[in-house]
């Protein structure tokens, strides 16, 4: 059965369905009109956040980042806080807060849209949609069981120079991180950021 979300897609064989993500065989015609076959990820795609404590307009703003324990990267990885919807079609905004909340602990006065990312699209249609929040109100995380987390303030440049020397390798947490920077620079200077 072809598949209604790629329009090249000629033939899609399941391979495996899981929690997470389902596997298939897509049988695809490409741009030339030849026909092969491709392995697909697909997945339900995820929002992440970057949590800026104090104001936005702050030279070099602390933000918020868990180290999590990530088995595929066998160990522990900075990160922004981020997550799956709960439903199919949850606004990005809505999974953007709540997870937040549920990592960090902290909510959100406001919470801006920053850009949407594909994570790796040779093998997955996953997208991850990046947002900044400030106006912080601390409370209490509510973990998944299989979430390790530990929560790390740092300013935005040491975020910056973590990245550049290889201490922040997650790549939604490297775009986020940009984009924000790009966010704050541009909010800073008078605009309104968007």
């Amino acid at each position: 059965m072809p598949d209604q979300t790629h329009s090249n897609c000629i033939a899609r064989r399941p391979v495996h369905k899981g929690r997470i993500v389902d596997l298939s065989i897509d049988t695809v015609r490409f741009p030339d009109g030849s026909i092969g076959e491709l392995e697909m990820i697909r997945h339900s795609g995820a929002s992440a956040v970057l949590p800026i404590l104090g104001s936005p307009a702050d030279p070099d703003p602390e933000i918020v980042l868990v180290r999590q324990y990530r088995y595929a990267a066998d160990g522990y990885l900075l990160e922004v806080p981020a997550g799956r919807p709960e439903v199919p079609g949850e606004d990005w905004t809505v999974c953007a807060r709540r997870e937040l909340r549920e990592e960090t602990g902290y909510s959100a006065e406001s919470i801006v849209y920053l850009t949407t990312i594909f994570t790796t699209p040779g093998f997955t249609d996953e997208k991850i949609h990046l947002f900044l929040a400030y106006g912080l109100t601390a409370g209490e995380n509510k973990l998944d069981d299989d979430e390790f987390i530990e929560l790390v303030r740092t300013p935005l440049s040491t975020a910056l120079r973590m990245i550049r020397q290889g201490e922040i390798v997650d790549a939604k947490t490297i775009c986020t991180i940009h984009a924000g920077r790009e966010w704050l620079a541009e909010y800073a200077a008078g605009g309104t950021g968007a």
